[in-house]
């Protein structure tokens, strides 16, 4: 074969080499195709799976762990919660709101492929600088069409949108990210797996017809954005939730027909990673007759057929003898399904089209020999740079606080979450997007789930693991403030361009910061995804890994909000301030750096305030309890205030009014309602607290020096993010 097609497959030298031993011949075009798309990044993580070994992932609630369509946890009498978050970043750059549609259709299918219905949606977002006067218009254009995009695909299909997190950094002015998590219920004994296995079982097609739309897809995001690539729509799919809902409740009917051994989504590299990871996870064969594949386009050709990443597709191995009950049910809901292949021993992928083979692959061989990178890692040398700061506050304290306040990374984005219908399905019981975690109503035993996202890049930026620590304990901690316990993750890890072994030793230590948090916090692993490659031209991605953790809480009553409710409160500061303004926001805004040092994490105090959390909300002592995140307890207090129409009196002992701004982890604000009992139980648990004073009648926010009118604040808050974007 010419190098200009190998090439063209980004397939390289060696790769080539190791294909022609596995093959004893020159592959196809087909099968070369089939291979570029299965060793491609996207699907065999040959640059991270080194990296992603010896993740904590086992606990006696969890049912399954990574290596499945999502992660699967026990949540009591009988149920499971199925997660999983995943990246659609290349695509929501090149097509905003296909991309974004897509990767919530994506993820929805990885879920309810389980076995589970679908309850719960949120997503991570960050957008570049919308102030730069070349990239703004471009990145306003995004923030609308990806929200759109979003809302479009989950309101169509009656899925809640809960909540999530969205920031802004010229880093990403030229790769966003658009991470989209999912969470489904289900009874423990309904979850399904993806295999394929029974010598003369049958191979089923079914949903919607396959189109052009979407080949190269798992390429095209293995690859960074550069000049020779940056025409890449073809490559974006075009989703149709209308088709994904009747495909959901069809498939759903089917888990409970006893008729199949196994399904899976025809996600990214469509029928061909179906196809090759049913059978071999099974230890299979099969038999694939593409001509009969339906298509919505004419003159379609068993290389696109296989490689197409049309959306709304199934793969699902039935018992033999049973397909016409298969098939009946699909046609019920008015979708395609097809009887496409079988199921042998032969441990081969045999690919036939009009009765020819026109592709033979041996299946297990292309598994175990996908390559294995082990890319060269190297510490940036810009660490150097950046780790001699110290802060000083050079403004007027109440000048730098409405500063922080109006700054997109701070301000009300009601504007996303107004479009996310986010009470359909009646279950859900808070979806903040501004104030800690998200939760879900289990109608069944009346529990609740709680969940909380969690990605600051620019902690990451200046220390990729200790970054990634707090990544995990901060995204336990919103869960922790609702009064759940926190139970698992699920994780997407977010990097630029592997071939630079600056981002590879980025990479390699988030990594062990993941491990080192979960491993110790008791949060294991449940299911992920890693999103490479998120670079444009020169430019890497600050490291972004998204973490969401879901914790259980026993009684859904007793769910603490995240801000106040009264007026005559008593509340207090929880845990202790270290002066820790590396990567902070305030940094960022007066003095436009992204420096500092990170502190060690100190878990025993995290796990500490986990439990004390978990008691004061079992207790109901507390009236409400929100982590102290970006922009310190200043920020922390004004959204609460702001969302609560609550005023404020309150008054710290810090001495520099800069400590109002720091951001050290481990901190909450509580509204006590029992002070004598809270009193009793945070002194037996040895936590640091400190009596910030009471909410008020008057409607004034007042923080020591800082003093501003509640409408004024609200005012400030609410519209500011709105405008940036006109």
């Amino acid at each position: 074969m010419d190098l200009k097609t190998i090439k063209a497959h980004k397939i390289s030298q060696d790769e080539y080499k190791e294909i022609l031993k596995i093959l004893n011949r020159e592959p196809n075009l087909l099968e070369l195709g089939i291979i570029s798309a299965m060793w491609s990044e996207h699907c065999s993580y040959k640059s991270s799976k080194k990296y992603l070994q010896g993740f904590p992932t086992k606990a006696p609630y969890v049912i399954q762990g990574p290596g499945e369509n999502a992660g699967v946890i026990d949540i009591g009498d009988n149920l499971a919660a199925v997660f999983k978050i995943e990246s659609h970043n290349h695509p929501s750059f090149i097509e905003p709101f296909a991309g974004a549609a897509t990767g919530v259709g994506g993820i929805v299918r990885d879920v309810f492929t389980m076995g589970a219905r679908v309850v719960a949606l949120m997503n991570s977002l960050k957008f570049g600088n919308i102030h730069d006067k070349e990239a703004g218009k471009y990145q306003k254009y995004l923030v609308k069409g990806v929200v759109n995009g979003i809302a479009h695909y989950g309101n169509c299909m009656g899925i809640p949108t809960i909540g999530g997190e969205c920031s802004f950094d010229e880093c990403f002015n030229g790769n966003i990210l658009v991470n989209a998590f999912a969470l489904g219920i289900c009874k423990k004994e309904d979850i399904f797996y993806a295999k394929a296995e029974g010598k003369g079982n049958l191979i089923i097609y079914a949903g919607s017809k396959t189109g052009r739309d979407g080949l190269g897809g798992a390429v095209m995001a293995s690859d960074s954005f550069n000049e020779e690539n940056k025409s890449l729509r073809p490559t974006v799919q075009i989703g149709d939730p209308f088709s994904q809902k009747l495909l959901m409740e069809a498939c759903l009917e089917l888990f409970k027909s006893d008729c199949i051994i196994g399904i899976q989504d025809m996600g990214a590299a469509g029928l061909t990673s179906s196809s090759f990871e049913m059978a071999g996870r099974s230890g299979s064969g099969m038999k694939l007759y593409l001509d009969k594949v339906p298509t919505r386009e004419k003159g379609m050709n068993p290389y696109e057929l296989m490689l197409s990443e049309s959306q709304e597709r199934m793969l699902i191995c039935a018992k033999r003898g049973y397909e016409k009950k298969v098939l009946e049910i699909f046609k019920k809901w008015n979708l395609d399904a097809v009887v496409i292949g079988e199921v042998n021993d032969s441990g081969k992928m045999e690919l036939f089209w009009h009765d020819e083979l026109v592709g033979d692959i041996p299946i297990a061989p292309l598994s175990e020999k996908a390559p294995i990178l082990d890319r060269p890692i190297n510490k940036p040398k810009y660490l150097d740079q950046i780790k001699d700061y110290e802060f000083k506050l050079k403004e007027n304290v109440q000048d730098i606080f409405i500063k922080m306040l109006q700054n997109e990374n701070i301000n009300d984005k009601s504007y996303i979450y107004e479009q996310f219908d986010s009470s359909v399905q009646t279950n859900t019981l808070k979806a903040d997007g501004a104030l800690g975690a998200s939760a879900i109503w289990i109608k069944e035993n009346n529990s609740a789930l709680s969940i909380g996202i969690e990605c600051n890049s620019r902690l990451n930026y200046i220390d990729p693991k200790k970054g990634a620590v707090l990544a995990v304990a901060n995204a336990g901690r919103k869960v922790a403030c609702t009064g759940a316990k926190p139970l698992a993750i699920t994780d997407c890890l977010n990097y630029g361009n592997p071939e630079n072994e600056e981002v590879m030793w980025q990479f390699a230590k988030g990594c062990e910061g993941i491990k080192e948090a979960c491993r110790t916090l008791n949060t294991p692993v449940v299911s992920g995804n890693v999103s490479l490659y998120n670079q444009s031209k020169d430019l890497n991605i600050y490291p972004s890994p998204t973490i969401v953790n879901v914790g259980l809480l026993k009684d859904a009553n007793k769910l603490l909000k995240s801000a106040f409710i009264n007026s005559n409160t008593s509340i207090y500061l929880l845990g202790k301030t270290y002066k820790e303004f590396s990567g902070s926001l305030v940094s960022k805004i007066q003095d436009n750096v992204v420096k500092g040092n990170l502190k060690d994490f100190d878990f025993e105090a995290e796990l500490k305030l986990w439990k004390f959390l978990e008691q004061a909300c079992d207790q109901e002592i507390l009236e409400c309890a929100n982590s102290v995140g970006v922009g310190g307890i200043a920020m922390t207090l004004a959204k609460m205030c702001a969302i609560s129409c609550v005023g404020l009196n309150l008054k710290t002992s810090f001495n520099d009014k800069a400590l109002l701004f720091e951001e050290s982890p481990t901190r909450a604000i509580v509204g006590v309602k029992n002070e004598a009992n809270f009193l009793k139980l945070i002194d037996s648990m040895g936590i640091p607290f400190f009596k910030l004073g009471q909410t008020t009648k008057e409607e004034k926010f007042i923080l020591d020096d800082i003093s501003l009118d509640l409408k004024e604040l609200k005012k400030i808050y609410f519209s500011n993010f709105r405008e940036m974007l006109l």
